[in-house]
């Protein structure tokens, strides 16, 4: 048995068919992880999210800010972007059964000395600490109030962790860390505007994973959202948004012997646009 870690698909269902038959993938032994944004920017997000929903146990998914926009958006709180891509899930007829499946998925998952999030997590989190804080925002989203949860997602406020915070604010932050979190300051403070690579990153902010005492040091972590920033492989972390939809790689990593395996995007190039 393998297990493949993926990077952010977004709806790029036939370069993921490519990139299975590269790992020689096996439906009935192998399990995959996937780091997040099943969906939006590429043209089949129902059809990613059909098959992965139908892999079952034999996969993992975290959420990805792209999930999460696409949660928002179907419960009418977010009227969307002019680029989004997932107009076939909210006209598909088993749009509710699917929906009901995503917000069920994990902010996070740790297993066999690998940690999976979709963008990072504050310095100040231990990776047991950050799965307790990402079974907080899971509860919010499963639970009976998820509907209003979701309309008061959005905002980049707070920005910075303590553990005093309480209600929405907390989760808010709990969830704009594991989604969409880059670049922190010194203290944690999160930046959220800066969506290029590391050259052009504002002074006094450094990648999340290169923070001053990360307290997560303890186990590798798996992560996307940064296609920018593209594949990073190093011993305690794995960027693995290696920028398909833009017309670059879809890439996996074999967490066993961390193989890894590509396949070409080059067909998506100048077809999706940036948010």
């Amino acid at each position: 048995m393998a297990t493949y870690a993926i990077g952010d698909v977004q709806g790029c269902y036939d370069q993921l068919m490519r990139l299975l038959e590269r790992c020689g993938y096996d439906g009935h032994r192998d399990r995959l992880w996937f780091v997040g944004d099943l969906v939006n920017r590429g043209p089949q997000s129902l059809a990613t999210v059909r098959f992965v929903k139908g892999l079952g146990e034999r996969a993992v998914t975290v959420l990805g800010n792209h999930d999460l926009s696409l949660l928002v958006v179907a419960e009418g709180a977010h009227k969307g972007h002019a680029s989004d891509t997932f107009s076939d899930i909210l006209g598909a007829p088993d749009r509710d059964e699917l929906l009901d499946w995503l917000r069920r998925q994990k902010m996070m998952h740790a297993e066999n000395g690998y940690a999976m999030v979709h963008a990072g997590l504050l310095p100040q989190w231990s990776v047991a600490r950050a799965l307790e804080l990402a079974g907080e925002a899971e509860v919010a989203l499963r639970g009976p109030a998820w509907a209003e949860f979701l309309r008061v997602l959005y905002g980049n406020r707070p920005a910075r962790w303590g553990e005093e915070l309480k209600g929405y604010d907390r989760l808010r932050i709990i969830v704009n860390a594991m989604t969409r979190m880059r670049l922190v300051a010194p203290d944690g403070t999160m930046e959220f505007s800066h969506k290029l690579g590391l050259a052009s990153a504002p002074a006094g902010y450094v990648p999340w994973y290169d923070a001053p005492a990360r307290a997560s040091r303890g186990a590798a972590i798996v992560f996307g959202h940064w296609a920018a920033l593209g594949l990073l492989v190093r011993d305690d972390i794995v960027c693995l948004d290696s920028g398909c939809v833009w017309g670059r790689q879809l890439s996996a990593l074999r967490l066993e012997d961390r193989q890894l395996i590509q396949c070409d995007c080059a067909e998506m190039k100048g077809k999706a646009s940036e948010d």
